[in-house]
């Protein structure tokens, strides 16, 4: 299986629209089986930019794309729009894998939470699916991620959390948020973080990006793609921090600005 995780899309003023169509386009070439997007498909959750990001993300091609949202989606009150605009489907599965999909989002908050009715639901539903690599998609993130800043804006309940998809065995978990691609291990579980995939605001690694998760035999392959440019092994982000030179960067914006 190979799932394309994008995230924070920002549809608004800081939307890098020709990025977004490059990434769109990259991703139809890999015939992805699916397109997992968490969150943060607009800037203030207004209409005009729902529209603007339903338009633009039609033109994905997979058997199944996958619509999470974030805090700047339940702004103004539109978490009124979101569920009018892309579909909401909580539990995807396929032959080598569940997708668990959380709702972190509330509105007029930057913070995220889970709830607890939400995470006795999660734990249970993990349990019906032993056979399968288990995948669990969030907006927020769990743990705080490296060069992001003073960072107080977490979910509110990481840790009941944390203790939950580690007591169900949980392999992988996907995150946005933070505009900042990571990764971190946790006992047998990976938490991979994305960058923006089209935002103009990005944060120690300054090339928009997405995921590219392979499953194969249960055995799960996360790798970093930068827009427009090649793979990145998470290993080299998290070993080196920075890959690309400032030259190389100022380039790559130059070519792929408005």
């Amino acid at each position: 299986m190979i799932l394309a995780q994008i995230s924070d899309v920002h549809c608004g003023p800081m939307l890098r629209r020709k990025t977004l169509r490059a990434a769109i386009k990259e991703i139809n070439e890999l015939s992805s089986n699916i397109v997992l997007i968490t969150g943060d498909l607009t800037e203030n959750g207004l209409i005009s930019e729902f529209g603007t990001a339903s338009k633009e993300l039609k033109k994905l091609r997979a058997k199944k794309i996958i619509y999470l949202s974030g805090n700047h989606d339940y702004r103004s009150t539109g978490y009124l729009l979101f569920k009018e605009f892309f579909p909401f489907s909580q539990v995807t599965e396929s032959d080598d894998a569940v997708i668990i999909v959380l709702s972190s989002a509330r509105p007029d908050r930057d913070d995220g939470e889970v709830g607890h009715r939400q995470n006795l639901w999660l734990e249970h539903t993990l349990e019906k699916h032993e056979d399968k690599v288990k995948i669990v998609a969030i907006h927020h993130h769990i743990i705080p991620v490296p060069d992001t800043g003073a960072d107080q804006i977490t979910i509110v309940d990481a840790g009941d959390v944390l203790r939950s998809l580690i007591k169900s065995k949980t392999n992988l978990v996907l995150c946005g948020h933070r505009h900042r691609p990571w990764r971190w291990k946790i006992e047998d579980m990976l938490v991979v973080h994305a960058g923006s995939v089209s935002c103009e605001k990005l944060r120690g690694f300054f090339c928009n990006s997405y995921n590219i998760i392979e499953i194969k035999n249960k055995k799960i392959n996360a790798k970093l793609k930068i827009v427009g440019g090649g793979y990145v092994d998470f290993k080299e982000i998290v070993k080196r921090r920075e890959i690309l030179q400032a030259s190389d960067i100022s380039q790559y914006n130059d070519s792929l600005a408005h």
